[in-house]
């Protein structure tokens, strides 16, 4: 059986991130049957402009982005949270990938199994954004994973000096989520 293929994207443009860490822990720990590829094109992302969305006028960045979503067997996004919210890398990103004005070349993100998670160095880690996110997967028709929740909360204690994830239950979270992931791949 050939391993389901993952596009991995980090929310977050910091080389050292603990979301971009959490998604090579996502390789690291990977527990079967998922080939997780870590996308790394975010930053040449250009800002979404209705007026150069066809396939013709979109930037190659775009365009190369468009291609490895639908490509993927699903998606997985690692978010920071900026103001209670997503990045606006992030959500610019997902504005990229959720239209087809043209109505040839589909909707990447439409039924794309999808899976949320993220790192942050506060109390409630990245729970505010994780929902800011699921709520535009709703609009967008991702089929997200609901369950289990990965919120890394207090990041710095859960990583050690070389941003390898170091926290037993984290990795457990972890591995729970790209389960569900499979799971839901799988089913479609």
């Amino acid at each position: 059986m050939t391993a389901s293929k993952i596009l991995a994207i980090s929310g977050s443009l910091r080389a050292d991130s603990h979301n971009t860490q959490l998604l090579r822990a996502a390789q690291k720990f990977n527990p079967g049957g998922l080939e997780i590829e870590i996308y790394e094109g975010l930053r040449e992302i250009p800002p979404y402009d209705l007026d150069l969305d066809t396939p013709e006028r979109r930037s190659d960045a775009v365009n190369e982005l468009r291609r490895r979503v639908t490509e993927a067997d699903g998606v997985l996004i690692a978010t920071p949270e900026f103001n209670y919210s997503i990045p606006g890398v992030l959500k610019n990103a997902i504005d990229w990938l959720s239209t087809d004005w043209t109505r040839s070349e589909g909707v990447p993100l439409r039924r794309k199994p999808t899976a949320i998670l993220g790192a942050g160095p506060g109390a409630f880690g990245t729970v505010r954004a994780q929902l800011a996110l699921r709520q535009i997967f709703v609009c967008v028709d991702a089929d997200v994973v609901v369950k289990p929740e990965v919120h890394v909360f207090n990041s710095y204690e859960r990583f050690d000096a070389a941003g390898n994830l170091v926290d037993e239950a984290t990795i457990e979270l972890l591995q729970g989520l790209l389960g569900a992931l499979k799971v839901k791949i799988d089913a479609v």
